[in-house]
């Protein structure tokens, strides 16, 4: 009985030449299916050295498969917004940014459309709409969606690869002295004087001020302890929850020029709950950003300050006094509720201690800059 014919090993690939004159690339895919180059060559040496190319991204694991970008960027970016696990603000931050600047350009293309050029020609054209810190958060959104579709195996290469297109060169922001600070608390009224004072010598966020509650302010000592946040969305609806970052959670000692301001705070405008909010309305109400926004704008402009001086630049104030009485970056980090990943400052510390030590050094401060006033 005759041997059985052994079996031919299957080719890689083959060419073959089109009734245009062109060639034509096939090979096998590593899941077994039949795959046809999406290009046709001039040459069948052309069509071979593609086949030789692509036989190598296989053996070495680069190789994607040519329908896998085939998702609609759209559906894509919004599923990613909504699997991050994002605080409120952020992820509205990053929906606008997709409504507004994004999905504009990008929504109705596919993942692997979106190519380097077009990426080059939406930010110049973004960047004659709109002002550079939008353009450049809206890149960096961009950077990290498509990031995500790479690791994903959707697409070979992240297309958003312009230099420094994420960085945001903000302008030095200004810083209002002592006697400015207390004419802003006197202008804006005795229910929200307290806020100033905290925006600039806690330092806190109006986000974490709007969280705050009567446990969390103590006379003896004078300290304010930051638990979590209370953002306000642009619909109106305040969330809350955790803060900024986990740094967001300390315990701020306070100068002891506020004892006076704080007691009358928690006497008079404070919710008379044991947990009642602290800062609360005429009428009862959480301060809302809206109202407390034309109060802040008014009394700015009393003051004579510029019109874009903003309530969070009344941290400067701390960060400055602080710096002058000693203290380190790290105690200024920890005052403020700021996180770094930079190697150096894991060495630093700022114990309680320490920063009663920096409160005391703001209160000598602001001290001796109201009895030169006087």
């Amino acid at each position: 009985m005759a041997g059985r014919k052994p079996q031919r090993r299957r080719e890689f690939g083959t060419v073959r030449q089109l009734p245009s004159g062109r060639w034509q690339a096939r090979y096998w895919a590593p899941d077994g299916s039949r795959r046809t180059a999406s290009e046709t060559f001039a040459t069948k040496t052309d069509a071979q050295t593609w086949l030789g190319l692509t036989r190598a991204d296989i053996e070495r694991k680069h190789w994607i498969d040519p329908d896998a970008g085939a998702v609609n960027f759209e559906a894509y970016a919004r599923q990613w917004v909504d699997e991050r696990g994002l605080s409120a603000t952020t992820a509205e931050l990053y929906r606008r940014l997709l409504r507004l600047h994004i999905l504009p350009a990008f929504g109705p293309m596919d993942l692997d459309e979106i190519t380097p050029p077009r990426v080059r020609t939406w930010r110049t054209e973004r960047l004659q709409a709109t002002g550079a810190t939008t353009v450049a958060k809206s890149y960096r959104l961009l950077k990290a969606i498509m990031g995500t579709a790479a690791d994903d195996e959707l697409i070979r290469r992240n297309p958003c690869r312009i230099k420094g297109a994420g960085s945001e060169r903000a302008r030095e922001r200004p810083t209002a002295t002592v006697e400015q600070v207390d004419a802003l608390a006197d202008a804006i009224g005795p229910r929200w004087r307290l806020m100033v004072y905290f925006g600039a010598y806690g330092p806190m966020r109006p986000e974490e001020q709007a969280a705050l509650r009567r446990p969390d302010v103590t006379l003896a000592p004078l300290v304010a302890r930051v638990r979590e946040a209370a953002p306000e969305l642009t619909t109106g609806r305040r969330v809350e929850g955790d803060t900024k970052s986990e740094a967001g959670v300390r315990v701020i000692h306070l100068p002891g020029f506020l004892h006076r301001e704080v007691k009358r705070h928690l006497d008079w405008f404070a919710e008379k709950e044991s947990d009642g909010l602290l800062f609360v309305g005429e009428k009862g109400a959480p301060f809302r950003r809206s109202t407390f926004g034309r109060k802040w704008r008014k009394a700015r402009a009393k003051v004579g300050l510029p019109d874009d001086f903003r309530f969070y630049d009344l941290r400067h104030t701390g960060h400055t006094l602080s710096t002058q009485s000693g203290a380190t970056l790290k105690d200024t980090m920890v005052r403020a509720g700021q996180s770094s990943e930079k190697a150096a400052l894991i060495y630093q510390h700022s114990d309680d201690e320490r920063q009663q030590e920096v409160a005391e050094g703001i209160d000598a401060k602001v001290r001796m800059a109201r009895a030169r006033r006087q």
